[in-house]
């Protein structure tokens, strides 16, 4: 008797959610009625009786979940919906390629369907499992904002995937608004001013504070970064990070600097933003 109420808690082919319940509750009443007997002079008896019904309301709350065929497609459109709403919102004013988006707009369907087949069935989660972690992704390493946008593909699905259709819809409307206003303002953008300064100077010249005055009145911020010999130690080449103050004076900047070098090799770039690779 024993055997079979357990093989009906676990057994897939349950036939109803209603009619899982009904065990579990059964089965609570029975095992409190159960403990309730023990004599009194047992001590903890009433965080036993307590765990135990909490855990069988757990078990109670999660062989419950059955999902019908209507709720089934509603979820799997939804999927498809917030997807090619992830793959839109990530090709704003982003480089992008044709697979990543096909990526972003079918996951959330693809895991949804997924979570859906395997919820409920230990055999099924490992046997799903086990497939991925037999399956070798090889790809390009991508960007921090790429990593983000999968990740909340995966969440999407997985969510849909549980029935929490407002949870989802709340949370790609919520993450991809803030994306959006990221991406139209300057927030997280390096400095516009930001320059590489290389300037080569020779030999017999102390690099030590050679442009520090030029540099206090012309930047915020200069920091030496390398020292390189050049010509066989005959020149030095200096590449510093700086800040300048005002874009206007960028010349007057570089023409005093030009004064001190002996008229040598000056480079003065922008900083190309880093991809930031994860």
């Amino acid at each position: 008797m024993a055997l079979g109420l357990v093989t009906s808690i676990f057994d897939s082919s349950a036939p109803t959610a209603e009619q899982q319940g009904e065990l579990i509750s059964n089965t609570a009443e029975m095992v409190t009625n159960a403990l309730s007997k023990l004599p009194t002079s047992i001590s903890g008896k009433e965080e036993i009786v307590s765990r135990l019904t909490e855990s069988l309301v757990k078990l109670k709350l999660e062989s419950a979940y059955r999902i019908a065929g209507w709720q089934f497609f509603l979820c799997l459109g939804i999927a498809f919906a917030l997807g090619l709403v992830i793959a839109f919102c990530y090709m704003i004013k982003n480089d992008f390629s044709k697979s990543l988006v096909f990526t972003l707009a079918l996951m959330p369907p693809i895991v949804c369907v997924l979570i859906m087949l395997v919820s409920g069935s230990m055999g099924a989660a490992i046997a799903v499992g086990g497939v991925f972690a037999l399956t070798r992704f090889r790809s390009a390493t991508g960007t921090s904002r790429e990593l983000v946008q999968i990740l909340l593909a995966m969440a999407t699905g997985l969510t849909l995937g549980l029935g929490y259709i407002w949870i989802a819809l709340i949370l790609v409307l919520a993450v991809e608004a803030v994306s959006i206003i990221f991406t139209f303002t300057h927030f997280g953008e390096s400095s516009k001013l930001r320059r590489t300064l290389k300037i080569t100077i020779p030999e017999e010249l102390d690099y030590t504070g050679l442009f520090d005055d030029l540099f206090k009145k012309y930047t915020t911020r200069a920091v030496l970064v390398k020292v390189k010999l050049k010509n066989l130690g005959t020149l030095f080449q200096l590449t510093y990070d700086v800040v300048l103050k005002n874009q206007a004076e960028e010349k007057q900047f570089i023409d005093e600097i030009r004064v001190r070098n002996a008229n040598l090799d000056i480079l003065c770039s922008k900083v190309i933003a880093n991809p930031d690779n994860l």
